[in-house]
């Protein structure tokens, strides 16, 4: 199939949109890049097209190649039609195409190649031709009697065993029985002896249509079958599938009914049931892993473009408590400057105030980035009550996600940035860090470990490094990525940047001091005009010139310049409203792409960003004011109301934060009045939200929130 042609009808694009899009993949651009800077050329294709455009495109290739493969094998055998080769290069999946090999696959030593072996397929030939009678097949089966074959017997089950073979092989027979499964099928499971936790304790006598089974299910079955504790089967009518086999092999009045009935039962029980069902099982786990990695990157997303706090000093709290609370402070760039350890316990309060005020009065802090582990309450309540008693009216506490801090703070990474730190000092110093700049230090935690989305630790490793880089890109892009302040860990996922280029930037950085302008990147050893075109559009440098902390590529300044003298505008003037009023006028864009040579979709993209030049796209933070006579799951009672932070989105339901260490599920159908296909139709991770408990399980540490309850 023409990949143009397919791409085309697949994403509902133009084949010109198509083309123009292959080329520029070929040439290297980024995704980024062509969804940010060659709008004219695709037809102002978006990122999230792109991104499925490169995975359609990616799975053409791999099915083609794959044809080729099938193709070729089945030539050597010598057994390639040209109704078979018209059948494999029209094939539109893996899965169909893997069916039709199915016959010509190379097999290890089966029961039936050995009766093959045996110079019994002239025997399994009469028995399927169904002439004679029962006397002449079993003279016919006693001529193959020899030391291989030592009886009638033996020569008939070999002969049956070689058309038990044929017939699971039979893409037609395959298809019916793999569709029938699908169809009418059901998933059947039950927990296991070694579950003595009731872990999944939802799943006992579990029964459902596998075409209608929810794609967390099928990764909850799979770990838990994984884990022993619980186990799963198919059910479904098998004679369905049997009869209708039956009546495409055995004539009306046939002889050898009773031989072929039992081939076709044992074809079945024997070799196309358990591949099937496998099968089914590999391909609702793709199907699940999909899902859970789409909303794994649109979690991932929310939390990368939470909102950062510029300008601000942050105290890093970790919430040890009994065994110390960790502090880190943190300038407005991130850089430390200073860590200690108090202990906020009875008897030793007035000690941690004193440590606390100290630091406060040598350095000053605007937040105190709380983390919202063990004793996280405990330390918001001595926290609360410190600045009160201070007067420090001005300092907020804001609690931060840990997820993920810890991983970090023992990371090779971690290592190299703090090398004389311990673990809690560096987890203390992320904390601060997450909250001065999430995207900025979210980006150095491993996918898995980051906390949203659903059975990340059962998803292919390398799919989902590679969705947590292609999300990771796609917000960087979209905020864009101060050059002078940002780490190397941030920079590598540039557009056009690597991670030996972003070190390189970095090295530059120390050794030449900061970047007076974009140009300069010219200087980076390494940095060609090329990489320069696909990144400078994407970093920001603070200079007198707008323009430099602003999304317009360099490449576009002339064309800037020209329309701002057009409009009767300079650059200081860009942020007033003169100029916003001057922007907002009517203008003729056609005409004035013509006469600037920029394309329409670029001019209509340098008038937006000429109107906010360098403003943050990212929301101001909020976090959820806490009902302070709860701290613990002990303390909840059904009916409460109160305050939560929503902090994962997943198939079922949403994960809220309500202060209690274990967060509060509420269900999707507690989630609206009204029916909703997904959480993530109403609601996004940070958002503050009122809740009612609904139902507490202190043995298995579950809270079941309702937000449609809330009065």
């Amino acid at each position: 199939m023409e990949i143009i042609q397919h791409l085309s009808n697949v994403l509902s694009i133009s084949p010109k949109q198509v083309e123009a899009t292959l080329r520029l993949l070929e040439e290297g651009a980024t995704v980024p890049f062509i969804a940010r800077y060659k709008k004219e050329e695709t037809g102002n294709l978006s990122d999230v097209v792109l991104r499925s455009f490169v995975e359609e495109k990616e799975k053409f290739e791999k099915l083609e190649e794959r044809k080729k493969t099938v193709l070729s094998s089945i030539e050597e055998q010598d057994k390639l039609t040209p109704e078979l080769k018209e059948r494999v290069e029209t094939c539109t999946s893996l899965s169909l195409l893997e069916t039709i090999y199915r016959p010509y696959k190379p097999k290890r030593k089966t029961r039936g190649s050995i009766a093959k072996e045996r110079g019994l397929e002239p025997l399994a030939t009469y028995l399927l031709k169904q002439q004679g009678d029962l006397s002449s097949l079993k003279k016919y089966a006693s001529s193959f009697i020899n030391k291989d074959v030592p009886s009638e017997e033996d020569a008939l089950q070999g002969a049956m065993d070689i058309l038990a073979e044929n017939i699971s092989d039979n893409p037609d027979f395959y298809l019916f029985a793999k569709e029938y499964v699908y169809k009418t099928g059901k998933i059947k499971a039950k927990q296991t002896k070694e579950d003595t936790e009731n872990k999944y304790q939802n799943y006992n006598n579990f029964d459902c249509p596998a075409s209608r089974i929810k794609s967390y299910q099928v990764l909850a079955l799979l770990r838990a079958k994984k884990e022993k504790k619980l186990s799963y089967s198919f059910a479904y009518d098998e004679l369905t599938i049997c009869h209708h086999i039956e009546r495409k092999i055995i004539h009306r009045d046939s002889p050898f009914s009773s031989y072929l009935e039992k081939t076709v039962e044992d074809s079945y029980n024997r070799l196309t049931g358990p591949s099937l069902e496998n099968e089914i099982t590999k391909e609702l786990f793709e199907k699940a892993e999909d899902s859970s990695l789409v909303l794994f990157s649109k979690n991932l997303k929310q939390l990368l473009l939470a909102s950062p706090l510029k300008g601000k000093q942050i105290l890093g709290f970790d919430p040890g408590y009994k065994n110390g609370c960790k502090l880190a402070l943190i300038d407005s760039n991130g850089q430390v400057l200073a860590t200690g350890i108090i202990y906020p316990t009875v008897g030793k309060e007035r000690e941690a105030e004193g440590k606390l005020l100290s630091l406060f009065q040598k350095y000053g802090f605007d937040y105190i980035a709380l983390g919202n582990g063990t004793a996280s309450r405990e330390s918001q309540s001595f926290l609360e009550n410190f600045l009160k008693k201070n007067n420090l009216e001005n300092v907020h506490i804001v609690i931060v996600n840990e997820s993920g801090a810890s991983v970090y703070s023992a990371s090779p990474l971690a290592i190299q940035e703090f090398p004389n730190m311990d673990i809690e000092e560096r987890s203390s110093v992320s904390l601060a860090r997450r909250l001065l700049d999430p995207m900025a230090e979210l980006v150095k935690i491993p996918p898995e470990s980051i906390g949203v989305g659903q059975y990340q630790h059962d998803m292919d490793e390398n799919r989902l490094k590679q969705t947590l880089g292609d999300t990771t890109i796609d917000a960087v892009n979209e905020v864009g990525v101060w050059l002078n302040t940002a780490s190397s860990s941030l920079l590598k996922y540039v557009s056009g940047l690597n991670e030996r280029s972003a070190k390189a930037i970095v090295a530059y950085r120390d050794e030449h001091g900061s970047f007076k302008e974009r140009k300069d990147l010219l200087k980076v050893k390494g940095f060609g005009q090329k990489t320069f075109l696909d990144a400078a559009g994407f970093l920001r440098v603070e200079n007198e010139n707008p323009l430099e902390r602003s999304a317009v590529h360099p490449k576009d300044y002339e064309a800037t310049y020209a329309l701002l003298k057009k409009l009767g505008v300079s650059l200081s003037d860009l942020g007033t409203e003169k100029a916003n009023t001057k922007l907002n006028y009517p203008m003729d864009i056609p005409s004035l792409s013509k006469e600037f040579g920029v394309g329409e979709y670029t001019l209509k993209d340098i008038i937006e960003e000429l109107k906010k030049p360098g403003r943050d796209p990212r929301e101001k933070a909020t976090s959820a004011e806490l009902d302070n006579k709860v701290k613990d799951i002990k303390d909840l009672q059904v009916g409460m109301i109160l305050n939560g932070t929503v902090r994962n989105l997943s198939d079922f339901g949403a994960f809220v934060d309500i202060g209690v260490h274990q967060d509060g599920l509420v269900h999707i159908s507690e989630i609206a009045d009204h029916f909703i296909k997904h959480p993530s139709d109403e609601l996004e991770l940070g958002q503050i939200v009122k809740v009612k408990v609904i139902g507490i399980d202190i043995p298995r540490k579950r809270i079941s929130l309702s937000i449609k309850q809330v009065a």
